[in-house]
C-alpha cells in the first residue's frame, strides 16, 4: 500500500497509530481487498478500509478477461467512492449502510475508509436466510427505494446493476438462447423507459448485507453498481440470490406484497406525496421483466449457472411472448 494512504488513513481518523487485523476478502478478480484496520488513540476502534490497485493482468474466475470488463471494474470503483461521499448519509435507520469516512486517489490505487458495521452491531452474516432474514431484506430495499426516487446524479451509473445489457455486450454475444437474444433489448427498454425511476443498489445479494443478532435490523454494503432504474431489479435479484427454486415461485406473489407494503410505510415516514399505488401499478409487473433481464445476462455468462432453472425459463418465455 502507497505510505500516504497510511498517512491519510491516520489524518482521517485522528489515530497515532493503526495495523491491519484482517482481511476480510480479495475484490473480484483480485483488484484489491477489504481489511480492517485496528486503531490506536481514535474515537473509532476499528474501522474497514476498501483498498484497489488496479492490476497489470486481469485474472477473471469464469474467463471473462475483455476490454469491457476492465472498463466496467475501474467505472465502479469510481462510482462507489462517489456514492458513499455524496449520497450515504442520506440513508435512514431502515436503509442502513456503513458511514463514509473518507476516500483517496493516487494514480492506479484508491481506498475507501468506512465504518466497521460488526463494531456497530451488525456482525452476522448469512448463508441460508430465515424468513425474518428474507423480510428484513426487503425492507431494506423498499426503503432504499423510496429514499432514492428520482434522484438523478451523472456520475452514478445511468442503469444501476452489475448487468444491464449496455454493459454486457460480450455476454449477449455469447448468448445461444436466440429467443431470449431477440428480446434482450425490449426486455432492457421496459425496465429503463419507466416514470419513476430510483437508485438501485445493483448487486443486493445476500452476502452483500450484514444483520444483528436477532435478524430484525440489516445494513447493506458494496455499491459499485448503484444507478438508476426499476426496484424491481434489486429485489428479483435478491430473492433469486438466497431462495430455491421452488421457494422463488410459490412465496413470489407474498413477497412482492410484502415489499409494497413496506414502501408504502417508507413513503408515509418520508415528505414525497408520491402515491404507492402509482409505483406499484408500474413496478410490479416489471418483476418477472427484471428476472428475465438477469436471466439473459446469466446465460451468456455462464450457461451451466445453478440459478438457471425451469422457474426461470417459463418466466422469461412469458416475458418474450408478452414483449412480443
Amino acid at each position: 500500500m502507497n505510505p500516504k494512504f497510511s498517512e491519510y488513513i491516520l489524518e482521517t481518523t485522528s489515530a497515532n497509530d493503526f495495523k491491519v487485523v484482517e482481511k476480510i476478502q480479495n475484490l473480484w478478480s483480485d483488484y484489491g481487498k477489504i481489511i480492517r484496520i485496528q486503531l490506536e488513540n481514535s474515537i473509532h476502534n476499528t474501522i474497514i478500509a476498501k483498498y484497489i490497485r488496479l492490476p497489470q493482468e486481469t485474472h477473471h474466475p469464469r474467463g471473462w478477461n475483455t476490454n469491457n470488463s476492465h472498463a466496467r471494474k475501474i467505472k465502479s470503483y469510481r462510482v462507489e467512492e462517489h456514492w458513499y461521499k455524496n449520497h450515504s448519509r442520506k440513508t435512514s435507520t431502515n436503509c442502513r449502510v456503513p458511514r463514509h469516512l473518507g476516500s483517496l486517489q493516487l494514480n492506479n490505487e484508491s481506498i475507501i475508509l468506512m465504518e466497521d458495521l460488526d463494531h456497530s452491531g451488525y456482525a452476522k452474516r448469512i448463508q441460508t436466510p430465515s424468513s425474518m432474514a428474507i423480510k428484513t431484506c426487503i425492507k431494506w430495499l423498499a426503503n432504499f427505494h423510496i429514499c432514492f426516487l428520482n434522484t438523478i446524479d451523472e456520475e452514478l451509473w445511468s442503469q444501476g446493476s452489475y448487468w444491464h445489457l449496455k454493459t454486457r455486450p460480450d455476454e449477449l454475444k455469447a448468448l445461444k438462447d436466440m429467443r431470449l437474444k431477440k428480446a434482450a433489448h425490449k426486455i432492457d427498454l421496459s425496465l429503463d423507459n419507466i416514470t419513476y425511476k430510483t437508485l438501485i443498489h445493483g448487486d443486493a445479494k445476500l452476502a452483500n448485507f450484514c444483520f444483528n443478532d436477532t435478524e430484525d435490523k440489516v445494513a447493506a454494503v458494496d455499491f459499485q453498481y448503484i444507478g438508476m432504474g426499476c426496484g424491481m431489479k434489486d429485489l428479483a435479484y435478491f430473492i433469486g440470490s438466497c431462495l430455491t427454486e421452488d421457494q422463488c415461485e410459490y412465496q413470489e406473489e407474498i413477497l412482492l406484497d410484502y415489499y409494497f407494503k413496506e414502501a408504502e410505510q417508507a413513503i408515509l415516514q418520508s415528505d414525497n406525496n408520491i402515491n404507492i399505488k402509482d409505483i406499484e401499478q408500474e413496478w410490479r409487473p416489471l418483476y418477472h421483466n427484471a428476472w428475465a433481464d438477469f436471466h439473459r445476462f446469466l446465460k451468456g455468462w455462464s450457461p451451466n449457472h445453478w440459478k438457471i432453472n425451469s422457474y426461470s425459463e417459463r418466466l422469461c418465455e412469458k416475458v418474450i411472448t408478452e414483449l412480443s
